[in-house]
């Protein structure tokens, strides 16, 4: 019974230890991503076609975060919001598949070496700097790293307290399988991926394996295929997180499990000789016991192996890899009448705060665009003559007002769910920023349906304008294009490359030119040019295309902070 008891606390211990290790790679993976936040977007944002580029930045950025599916959804998210093309995209994910092989050599390390002497140490400067609102996110960051070392040092403990390898039953349980037979080998990796699929953390199933290998109970032949597993497993986590999002992002996801797929095939096919070579590589012979020190090295090298030769296959056949995506996952014919959806904001894939921010920009920017598109047709409005066709178009206009309203009600929420994160203080700016300017926006599609409900009450009446009066409408509405432009100009680039006084020159041309319309129609109604009431709707013309020049003002001073 007191065997039993034992066995059950050493078993919670296990759990303990792995929840620890989970907690602490993400809590190291937040902290790295908040503190390099706006850098870590550049990075990847300003990937170019090199194939080579692309691999080593997913390498790099792996390495760092310190967690594959981190890079991999970033990399989703990216190819969503259209800032990656998928082949740029596909690029990185295998240098993801690379950089991740850096955890199994520190969880390697940690299996041979005390890792005592770094974490409590770790703990207290993590502590004092996270007392120092300044260094939070550094502190975050060590405490990380505290967590994921202690979380080690506790599986090698509880190993060793398990003492598996004098346990018959265990010894006998692993021992009844036939090493030799592919069948064995596929049911091991079958355990590993849908183990990895369940627990979403292929960090923790390694660790797993390495501790059962550790203490001598685990062939290193069934270890290195859970190991195989856990490399198809962790791709779960990017699809999943693509189920919402566009074709191209599901497709970046796909490709994922496709390239590691390919690498799980073709090594089952000389899954034995490449075995052999890399225990070789690591001095181990499989067929001497007492070696069982060696083989979490043997796991590390052999994942390094995998992904880094699997790589160097598929490098120069992403193109086919292309094909083969979209082939499998066609676009999707679009409807004849426009839905409403939003474009670049993918609920499922808000993992990151920070790559949720450059999504909502994107949003953003293509806000501006569509109520530049609502503007082009009111102005279109004024040249239909027909009933069918006005009626046609102004429906239109009134189904793109209800578009922008909606559009910034789903913006400001999305923002909303990105401010409960703990962000970086610029961060939190553009947050403030983007909130002022879709309001902005909104209030210019507002503007625009206004234009479209006066030319509406201009054409039920059966009167038209005059000549003069439509000149000088159209100018004043040419002016407003030009400021619209120039605002979108300002939101789909970077603000050091504009100069806002541009759009306040526009913004001036148009005052002075509602200024002098309105003493126009002023005289023009005295000397009974046209009646008041035409008057009074080519004033409200007037007057809505001012207020439309001040929210675009407003737009661009939030867009510069200003």
């Amino acid at each position: 019974m007191e065997t039993t008891q034992d066995y059950v606390m050493v078993s919670l211990k296990l759990l303990g230890a792995l929840g620890l290790l989970i907690f602490g790679m993400r809590m190291m993976s937040d902290a790295l991503q908040k503190m390099a936040g706006p850098q870590l977007r550049h990075i990847l944002a300003r990937m170019t076609t090199n194939r080579l580029t692309g691999l080593l930045t997913g390498t790099f950025v792996t390495c760092a975060v310190q967690s594959s599916s981190a890079t991999t959804v970033m990399t989703v998210s990216f190819v969503s919001a259209g800032l990656l093309t998928l082949a740029q995209a596909i690029s990185v994910i295998m240098g993801a598949n690379i950089g991740t092989t850096l955890t199994a050599w520190i969880m390697s390390l940690g299996y041979n070496v005390d890792l005592t002497n770094v974490v409590f140490p770790a703990f207290f400067v993590g502590m004092v700097l996270i007392y120092k609102k300044h260094h939070r996110f550094v502190g975050d960051f060590l405490f990380g790293i505290a967590f994921m070392f202690l979380s080690l040092v506790m599986l090698s403990t509880a190993g060793k307290e398990m003492d598996l390898e004098h346990n018959e039953a265990v010894v006998s349980f692993f021992a009844s399988f036939d090493t030799d037979s592919y069948l064995t080998i596929l049911a091991f990796l079958g355990i590993g991926t849908v183990i990895t699929c369940i627990v979403q953390s292929s960090a923790a199933v390694m660790a797993i394996t390495i501790l059962l290998c550790s203490t001598g109970v685990l062939p290193i032949y069934l270890g290195i295929a859970l190991v195989m597993g856990e490399n198809i497993g962790t791709t779960a986590t990017a699809n999943l997180a693509a189920l919402g999002a566009n074709t191209q992002a599901r497709r970046a996801a796909l490709a994922h499990l496709l390239f590691n797929v390919f690498g799980v095939v073709w090594v089952l096919c000389v899954f034995y000789p490449f075995v052999d070579m890399v225990c070789r590589l690591v001095g181990y012979d499989p067929s001497v016991g007492g070696q069982a020190a060696r083989l979490p090295v043997v796991l590390a090298m052999f994942h390094t192996c995998f992904n880094v030769t699997n790589t160097a296959i598929l490098i120069g056949l992403i193109p086919w890899l292309e094909r083969i995506v979209c082939w499998l996952l066609p676009e999707k014919p679009q409807p004849e009448q426009e839905q409403f959806r939003l474009q670049y904001i993918q609920a499922n894939l808000m993992q990151t705060p920070e790559i949720s921010v450059l999504q909502a920009q994107k949003e953003t920017a293509q806000f501006g665009v569509r109520v530049q598109k609502m503007f082009g047709m009111v102005r279109s409005l004024i040249d239909e003559q027909s009933d069918t066709d006005f009626n046609h178009l102004y429906s239109q206009i009134e189904q793109q007002e209800d578009y922008t309203d909606r559009m910034e009600i789903e913006i400001a929420r999305f923002l909303e769910q990105v401010s409960e994160n703990h962000l970086s203080d610029e961060t939190k700016q553009k947050v403030r920023q983007m909130l002022r300017e879709v309001g902005e926006l909104e209030s210019i599609g507002d503007a625009c349906y206004n234009l479209a409900r006066t030319l509406n009450r201009l054409h039920e009446s059966g009167k038209y304008f005059t000549a003069t009066q439509l000149t000088q409408v159209l100018a004043m509405m040419t002016l407003c294009d030009e400021a619209l432009t120039q605002m979108n100009v300002i939101m789909t680039g970077h603000r050091n490359e504009h100069d806002i006084r541009e759009t306040f020159r526009i913004e001036n041309d148009i005052n002075q030119m509602r200024q002098q319309l309105k003493a126009n129609n002023i005289r023009a109604v005295n000397e009974r040019e046209y009646d008041y009431a035409i008057g009074t709707l080519y004033i409200d013309m007037v007057n809505e295309c001012e207020k439309l020049g001040d929210y675009v003002v407003n737009v661009v001073q939030a867009r510069f902070g200003k």
